[in-house]
């Protein structure tokens, strides 16, 4: 099943221009996104066959079969509760029998979860954004021996640094827990190797350090420390860290890094447009998609709010959809009943 067997043989009944063209915030470099409604034929339908949604290479087209529209409208889903509310202007094709679904008929409390609850998602991943850049990591990984610690008077030495400053090496060490502490080690040094220690670490990736069989009589050359909570958060953020680098889009990566606010400027912008639009819903119940305030979006967009700024229109958004949702006059859950009542009819027009 394609697109293309689709179109040709007339089971589409609705295709729309949807994304930044249907909202209003379109540029001259921006991406044309369709997003359609099809039925499958009658012996797919009724057979083994059930096709939900199909999609191109890039994702930015994408139909969904009549049933799996009004599932996912019936759970406010944000993206198919916006197709069906595509300006008339970018509607390219309509079937008649569309018109019984109307927005209306979806629209209910639980868009407060699906539209506030996705954008403060993506404030959280902005947020996690602005430590990725402001903190980056070095490529080389740290060891555990950069979390060992040697106790001096009333002060601390990096042990690697008192190491060197006294000619030693970590693998003439032996460690020895201290009872009732944590992370605390006697330790000693064999200058001739004959003791057997095991050294501080056994190998780089070790994530713990050695204890060795210390004799009783045998006296410590210092004390140690080991941080292993702190490196513990060092190994979770050293991954997140090169896997966001390895993963992230270049391109806007750079745009970002451009603009310098520390922030992805594009995502922001539709996290703010996508919060306007729940809150226009619990203030009217009524759902409108083509913004009101474009260049102000579009200056977000172009990095000339500063991150806090950003933040704080968000906030401020995020606690009036908070206040309206609370006098909503809109059902808690959208009608299924009613509204597969209404796919019923749809089906039995299309299958007669």
């Amino acid at each position: 099943m394609t697109i293309e067997f689709l179109k040709t043989n007339n089971f589409i009944l609705l295709e729309a221009i949807s994304g930044s063209r249907s909202f209003g915030l379109a540029t001259e470099n921006s991406d044309t996104d369709i997003r359609g409604i099809y039925y499958l034929p009658k012996e797919d339908f009724f057979g083994l066959n059930y096709i939900p949604q199909i999609s191109n290479e890039t994702n930015d087209i994408t139909y969904y079969e009549i049933g799996r529209f009004v599932e996912l409208l019936q759970k406010n889903n944000p993206n198919i509760l916006e197709v069906l509310a595509s300006p008339e202007d970018c509607i390219l094709q309509k079937h008649p029998l569309m018109g019984l679904l109307r927005p209306e008929d979806f629209l209910s409390k639980l868009c407060k979860d699906t539209f506030a609850g996705y954008a403060v998602s993506q404030i959280k991943k902005a947020k996690g954004l602005n430590k990725k850049i402001l903190n980056p990591i070095e490529k080389e990984r740290k060891s555990i021996l950069d979390f060992c610690y040697i106790l001096q008077n009333h002060a601390s030495v990096p042990l690697k640094k008192w190491l060197s400053d006294n000619g030693k090496i970590q693998e003439k060490c032996g460690l020895v827990s201290i009872d009732h502490t944590k992370g605390m080690f006697a330790l000693f040094y064999d200058e001739s190797g004959s003791s057997g220690y095991r050294g501080i670490i056994q190998h780089e990736e070790a994530n713990q350090v050695s204890v060795s069989s210390v004799p009783k009589d045998e006296k410590p050359t210092a004390y140690l420390f080991c941080n292993l909570d702190a490196y513990s958060t060092y190994c979770k953020d050293y991954k997140e860290y090169w896997k966001w680098v390895s993963e992230r889009n270049e391109d806007r990566y750079n745009v970002n890094q451009k603009h310098g606010q520390n922030y992805d400027s594009k995502n922001m912008m539709h996290t703010i447009r996508l919060l306007q639009s729940c809150e226009h819903i619990f203030k009217t119940n009524s759902l409108h998609i083509r913004v009101d305030n474009r260049e102000e979006l579009l200056d977000i967009k172009a990095g000339n709010w500063s991150y806090e700024a950003v933040m704080q229109k968000a906030e401020n958004l995020v606690k009036s959809i908070e206040r309206h949702h609370a006098v909503s006059t809109l059902p808690d859950y959208p009608d299924v009943k009613k509204t597969e009542k209404i796919l019923i009819e749809i089906r039995e027009n299309l299958y007669s």
